[in-house]
């Protein structure tokens, strides 16, 4: 059996959401799991036998940081509407303008599984270098049947070299594609009737997303989606409330959606259905940012009714061009006044609840050794530093990449 024993490690296991830091530890990884954490001085000479042992000098071990929200595989970039915003036009008008999500459909459709793969991959290396072992990878940038699929098959192959644990999301009701302007349900048809069908029996995906928003979906006929997926045994996410308050987060609840993301505009009646599903709300602050938007999540309200917080980087290349999740916590913090806990919590272990995944996100006996070491003397560190912070070591299911 693989064995790997760290030991004079500062442990922040961040079980319960919190740092809860084990001070002076050890901890043993038998073929890619946890088996224990445990004081430094109760690891007698006879347990250092054996194992492949690696002296953390004192550094602090999180858990591998998890982005639970990207749109990683896309061809192209939107520098120019990046212009154009800048110059006065918003999002809205630039996307019924013909901008926004259908020029980088227009891209994807026109690139190779190879050039997607070769610039997706460049994303991926960037999130890695900062310490991320499971990256969530949506869908959404092809928009008809065999480009959504070749999407779904090039984010998968991405975790074909190791390192890097990939969740796909089928993201097909994205918006409305060019070809079936002015027809939408018929869209909703393909996606529920072809789309979704697909995707399960190929095992593509293992949830479908959705833009719930007067420019993409109404309620409605993301409820028709929902209801495919379920059929097909896939679970559930949405966009929501991100530029108005749509009933996007009542809406996920409804359907017991894994997360619930952006929610600018949620009303409370939302978070508290939030809070009753068990579904995560997700943060994306870079978004926020990108967009100048002015209207906060209801964080004060996530708080008062217990629901878990993530945050994410929405990796896009229209409202969120960033490949730093360390920078997203920051900007949580800074923007929408999270703790640097609540902050590394988002990226660990809600993270995981996001995607469904209950097998990682803190460091406890059984969960999978995922970890890294950072030359740091207090977790608020990670939240604090704008840029240039790197982990000293990374572990993927217990062995060092």
């Amino acid at each position: 059996m693989a064995q790997l024993l760290l030991v004079n490690a500062r442990i922040a296991t961040l079980a319960g959401g919190r740092y809860s830091i084990v001070e002076d530890a050890a901890l043993r990884v038998i073929d890619g799991r946890i088996e224990w954490i445990q004081p430094m001085s109760d690891v007698g000479p006879a347990m250092l036998r054996g194992d492949d042992v690696i002296d953390a000098e004192g550094a602090l071990v999180t858990p591998g940081l998890i982005d639970c929200h990207t749109h990683l595989v896309y061809a192209g970039d939107r520098a120019r509407e990046f212009e154009m915003r800048l110059a006065g036009k918003t999002y809205e008008e630039i996307a019924r303008a013909g901008g926004g999500i259908v020029s980088t459909v227009k891209a994807t459709r026109a690139a190779s599984s190879s050039e997607l793969r070769a610039q997706s991959s460049r994303r991926l290396e960037s999130l890695m270098a900062e310490g991320v072992t499971t990256v969530e990878i949506k869908s959404g940038y092809g928009l008809d049947v065999d480009n959504e699929l070749r999407c779904l098959k090039v984010a998968q192959s991405l975790g074909a070299e190791g390192g890097v644990s990939i969740v796909t999301t089928l993201l097909g009701a994205h918006t409305v594609p060019p070809e079936f302007a002015g027809r939408a349900d018929a869209y909703i048809d393909t996606v529920c009737n072809e789309m979704i069908p697909r995707a399960a029996a190929a095992g593509l995906a293992s949830a479908v997303d959705g833009f719930c928003e007067r420019i993409a979906f109404s309620g409605e006929q993301m409820a028709r989606v929902f209801e495919a997926a379920r059929r097909h045994g896939l679970r559930v996410k949405l966009h929501a409330d991100q530029l108005t308050d749509g009933g996007g987060a009542e809406l996920a609840a409804r359907f017991a959606a894994l997360s619930a993301d952006h929610l600018e505009y949620t009303n409370e009646a939302g978070i508290a259905a939030l809070a009753r599903a068990r579904t995560v709300a997700v943060l994306l602050p870079g978004a926020f940012y990108f967009l100048r938007e002015t209207r906060l999540p209801p964080i004060d309200l996530l708080r008062k009714h217990g629901v878990r917080m993530a945050v994410a980087t929405d990796c896009n290349p229209g409202t969120s061009p960033c490949t730093s999740l360390l920078t997203m916590m920051n900007m949580a913090c800074t923007f929408f006044r999270l703790t640097p806990e609540e902050a590394l919590a988002g990226v660990t272990c809600h993270a995981a609840a996001a995607l469904g995944l209950d097998d990682r996100g803190t460091l406890e006996a059984g969960k999978r050794a995922d970890f890294v070491l950072w030359d740091v003397d207090h977790p608020a560190r990670l939240a604090w530093q704008i840029a240039g912070l790197r982990p000293r070591a990374v572990a993927f299911e217990g062995l060092l990449r």
